[in-house]
């Protein structure tokens, strides 16, 4: 899969799931540090990619704009979880998730869930 990180995630995760065949890239890297989220979310429909953040803007502004992508991973309630935790939990869970994400999906890993919603959000 394409990722694109939101600047509320470690850079290490880059290579973490670049080592399993992802191609990641940081918003630091794309010079996104600063950039509004409908900023990234345009890079990463553009690029094909999914965002993975904690940062449930993302979501909002999908829900508002009724847009069918991109699709968006949010890690709440996460704690310190550290970036090879982070990894972990995405990638055991990945299998799982791929389709949707490939369809357009908001995908939330709570402390102790993951939830699913397609895109686009229905709004009634």
């Amino acid at each position: 899969m394409r990722f694109l990180l939101d600047q509320n995630q470690s850079p290490l995760l880059v290579e973490l799931l670049a080592a399993h065949g992802h191609g990641v890239v940081h918003v630091r890297d794309r010079g996104l540090s600063r950039a509004p989220d409908s900023d990234i979310l345009e890079v990463a429909l553009a690029e094909r990619r999914t965002v993975i953040s904690a940062d449930t803007d993302f979501g909002e502004i999908l829900a508002r704009s009724n847009a069918a992508g991109p699709s968006i991973v949010l890690f709440r309630r996460q704690g310190q979880r550290r970036a090879a935790e982070v990894a972990a939990l995405l990638l055991a869970n990945l299998a799982a998730i791929t389709d949707e994400l490939d369809g357009g999906a908001v995908v939330v890993f709570d402390a102790d869930r993951v939830r699913v919603r397609r895109l686009p959000m229905d709004q009634r």
